[in-house]
């Protein structure tokens, strides 16, 4: 009896949705990182830094 109850009180699925939450969340970055990374800002800085290293 101790041990179903045992396994009635484990949190063995509980590393299913941490890992869950962690990708969804690790998409929203770099889905973000991706909006900066694109924008014309950051861009043209990039297109700068890139010409300066290569005059």
């Amino acid at each position: 009896m101790r041990r179903l109850l045992g396994r009635l009180r484990g949190d063995a699925g509980m590393n299913t949705a941490e890992y869950a939450v962690g990708t969804i969340a690790a998409v929203a970055f770099a889905g973000l990182l991706l909006k900066v990374v694109t924008s014309d800002q950051v861009r043209a800085a990039l297109a700068a830094i890139i010409q300066r290293a290569l005059n």
